[in-house]
């Protein structure tokens, strides 16, 4: 398994809703998520908005390439793109691994 770090930025006065949203992810979008390799995936926001996630795959690529089949996917990315700064994007196709220097196995 290969272990995935990356950062987005969510808006600042949207922080609280992002939260909130997260607090009840679709059971669909679970499962979906699931189902395309995303292991051991967890969301950090620090109060600035500086968003880090996280997760293990055996694929990065191809768990990307399967979420963005998934109609699940399109509604809920549709659903959460005000939340981002991002221009003319999904946060699913921003996502960009940050090159990890450092593991204490």
């Amino acid at each position: 398994m290969k272990r995935i770090c990356f950062v987005l930025r969510v808006k600042a006065h949207r922080l609280e809703e992002y939260k909130r949203r997260h607090e009840q992810v679709w059971p669909e979008m679970r499962q979906a998520l699931r189902e395309t390799g995303w292991t051991n995936y967890s969301l950090f926001l620090a109060d600035d908005g500086l968003l880090v996630g996280y997760l293990e795959t055996a694929d990065f690529e191809a768990a990307l390439r399967g979420m963005s089949e998934r109609a699940i996917n399109k509604r809920w990315q549709d659903e959460m793109a005000e939340f981002f700064e991002l221009e003319g994007t999904h946060a699913d196709r921003a996502m960009r691994p940050l090159e990890e220097v450092f593991h204490l196995e």
